[in-house]
């Protein structure tokens, strides 16, 4: 087992889920075409990482409605995420794990006041589907 890149792999996984621009599919095929470790543990990694990294995002939503009602958010860009997460409520966040719009969902979600149990248990059931389908995918391929 290579602990280097198992924290790489959980390392891009976390930041792949922030606000932050980047994706951690290339280190994960990466980790399972080395057979860093069992494709079991590369998918606890990485779902693990991108699972925290969405969470983390909920807890700047969070944060950021201490400081600033939501009446005031509503006016921003975001308010058609804000008007999502309360029309479909924390199911919604089981589409966390899609490219452009999953980040603002989990932020939107903090924003909105879903608490912070359903919140983490939609987002790692859908972040852990994710690479899921993705490891069936690399293992498909061999």
């Amino acid at each position: 087992m290579d602990g280097s890149t198992l924290m790489a792999l959980f390392s891009s996984s976390f930041l792949a889920a922030t606000l932050l621009p980047g994706g951690s599919e290339a280190v994960f095929a990466y980790a399972h075409y080395q057979a860093v470790a069992a494709p079991w543990l590369l998918w606890a990694v990485a779902t693990c990482g991108n699972t925290l990294g969405g969470f983390t995002s909920w807890g700047i939503g969070c944060w950021i409605r201490r400081l600033r009602p939501l009446r005031e958010l509503e006016k921003a860009p975001h308010r058609e995420a804000l008007q999502r997460i309360r029309r479909h409520g924390t199911p919604l966040l089981l589409l966390s794990w899609l490219p452009v719009v999953g980040d603002p969902l989990c932020l939107a979600a903090g924003w909105s006041g879903i608490r912070a149990l359903p919140a983490l248990l939609y987002i790692a059931l859908g972040k852990g589907i994710r690479y899921a389908l993705l490891l069936g995918v690399l293992l498909s391929a061999v």
